[in-house]
């Protein structure tokens, strides 16, 4: 199992800067990939970036540019540095890992809100 703890969420105004982190600890060694996924209301979760093990990163289209996800392997630690932040990408911001087994794990969440 894998548990996962985030922090780093809050409220921002627009152009500005958040970073958030992930903290894993358990079986992290069967972990292949770790990410951040967002869901606004009313709208389906979606991928926002993932780093796999070998240090391979994607992003959505929407936030190139503006996201960088990176990971302090000494940690067990994995963040994602949020710029030039837009109202629409306010949402609730969740980690995720997955193991060698395909099985998922997902984090409590964290509240990302961008407004003035």
């Amino acid at each position: 199992q894998v548990q996962l703890v985030e922090s780093g969420g809050g409220l921002v105004q627009p152009g500005g800067s958040l970073r958030l982190s992930c903290a894993a600890s358990g079986s992290i060694n069967s972990i292949v990939v770790m990410g951040w996924y967002r869901q606004a209301p009313g709208k389906q979760r979606e991928l926002v970036a993932i780093i796999t093990s070998t240090g391979n990163r994607v992003y959505a289209d929407s936030v190139k540019g503006r996201f960088t996800i990176s990971r302090d392997s000494a940690k067990d630690t994995v963040y994602l540095q949020m710029n030039s932040l837009k109202p629409e990408d306010t949402a609730v911001y969740y980690c995720n890992a997955r193991l060698f087994s395909n099985i998922n794990y997902w984090g409590q969440g964290t509240q990302v809100t961008v407004s003035s």
